[in-house]
């Protein structure tokens, strides 16, 4: 469960009926908590001529952090009382709330509200602040998916200030596409990227604690179903791996992870990746994704912390008509498996044997999207549809009989032609659902241009 956390300020004039604004107020806190927020609240703010209300309610919401405000206008309210609020959280995404009129008799009774907002949105716009405006309608039900999809991107854009991303190794396979710029992503995101070297974990892997590495083997042997019977020095040495990383990833706080992996774990070390990256996603409960893909790690957290979800990897295969196959070929987290964690000791062309994860994923309404750069601008492809069982097929150069790799067929709501024009790399980040209002949200907070 994500726990969104506003600050909470309700205006009105001090002409208007107080019990009538402490009633709105009221509703609206209900409502709010209701869908799972947690308020810092400040007392009813009115234009009191001395200011008391304003000095009152910035000390109040001062007491806490949060996530973003809430503007809450329950009738005409002159716009100098707001802004004497709201300055003093100028770094924080807003919410302007306007509240509706009620049918009272058969007849509408209203207290302005919506004078009082439009009286607010172009010297807000003009002053600076980052909001967004919705507004209620009498009689219709209140808007809170929106609502709430601002709320969930106001926490991930507060969560990812603090964010960390580890990055063992630099531009595997020397892709282009997973390059990325640490000074603009820095200041577009607020994510830090920091680099290890490989030789560190291995230097780890040789002071494992043999009584954490039987226990992680035990419990493997429980939770995994293995097609035939594994070398149990894979095992192990996948073991040690995770265990030298975890030790890194917790002394350094990262919240995702990437690992060079052609052109180090395999090549380097002899031993793919998958079964690693399963323990680091399962167990430490990170985002991973592999071949040092650092825009790919930070969309993975724009989702996680706006959906709580997985947010796991998939590249692109093939281009059908009407869908395209996404896969992978090394490992799902356990959040989008649907059934068994099923794996199989197999081998990739020239590269050393190791354990493939080949569970299937889940099927459903699902959105996939993915962070890209030119220079210091930022843009995201956001693409929904419906995922569906991917039909038989294999990906030529694996040990025979051929294992049919984690995969689905995603229909994109666009048409194939469209999602193509605008793919921004061969790694996409999935999540249940329709989560395109949420992304979009992030991406007007940060600045980043949605296509």
């Amino acid at each position: 469960m994500i726990k969104f956390k506003a600050g909470f300020a309700a205006f009105g004039e001090v002409n208007t009926p107080t019990e009538l604004i402490l009633e709105k107020r009221t509703e609206a806190i209900s409502i709010l908590q209701g869908i799972g927020f947690e308020l810092v609240l400040a007392p009813v703010i009115t234009d009191d001529e001395k200011g008391i209300d304003v000095k009152t309610a910035v000390a109040a919401l001062k007491k806490d952090d949060f996530d973003l405000l809430i503007i809450c206008i329950t009738g005409w309210i002159p716009s100098h009382a707001v802004i004497s609020v709201i300055s003093h959280f100028k770094d924080k995404p807003m919410l302007l709330w306007g509240l509706a009129g009620k049918y009272i008799n058969g007849k509408m009774v209203t207290t302005a509200a919506q004078a009082g907002t439009s009286a607010l949105i172009k010297p807000m716009r003009d002053m600076g602040y980052i909001f967004k405006f919705i507004y209620e309608s009498p009689g219709a039900p209140v808007k809170i998916k929106q609502i709430e999809a601002f709320a969930r991107a106001a926490h991930a854009v507060h969560k990812l200030k603090d964010a960390k991303v580890g990055q063992m190794g630099y531009r595997d396979m020397r892709l282009y596409g997973t390059m990325f710029d640490g000074v603009s992503l820095k200041q577009k995101t607020g994510v830090e990227v920091e680099f290890f070297e490989m030789l560190e974990m291995v230097m780890l892997m040789e002071e494992i604690d043999i009584k954490e590495h039987e226990g992680l083997m035990k419990k493997i042997s429980l939770d995994w179903k293995f097609i035939k019977e594994a070398d149990p020095a894979i095992l192990e040495k996948g073991i040690r791996i995770y265990l030298a990383l975890k030790k890194i990833i917790l002394e350094r706080g990262y919240d995702a992870v990437s690992l060079i992996d052609v052109d180090g774990m395999k090549k380097l070390l002899g031993y793919p990746p998958s079964m690693v990256f399963m323990l680091l996603s399962n167990e430490l409960g990170i985002c991973t994704i592999p071949e040092n893909d650092t825009l790919g790690a930070v969309t993975q957290l724009m989702c996680r912390y706006s959906t709580g979800q997985s947010a796991a990897y998939m590249e692109f295969y093939d281009f059908y008509e009407d869908r395209v196959l996404i896969g992978v070929p090394d490992y799902i987290p356990a959040g989008v498996t649907d059934g068994d964690i099923i794996v199989q000791p197999t081998g990739f062309g020239n590269l050393s044997q190791g354990l493939l994860n080949v569970s299937k994923p889940k099927t459903g309404r699902m959105t996939i999207c993915r962070l890209g750069s030119s220079g210091s601008d930022y843009t995201m492809h956001i693409v929904t549809g419906d995922a569906v069982c991917a039909r038989d097929w294999e990906e030529a150069g694996w040990e025979p009989p051929a294992p049919m790799l984690p995969s689905l067929e995603f229909i994109p709501d666009t048409g194939v032609d469209e999602l193509a024009s605008k793919v921004m790399s061969q790694h996409c980040i999935i999540t249940y659902g329709d989560n395109r209002q949420v992304l979009e949200d992030i991406c007007f907070l940060l600045g980043i241009t949605v296509i």
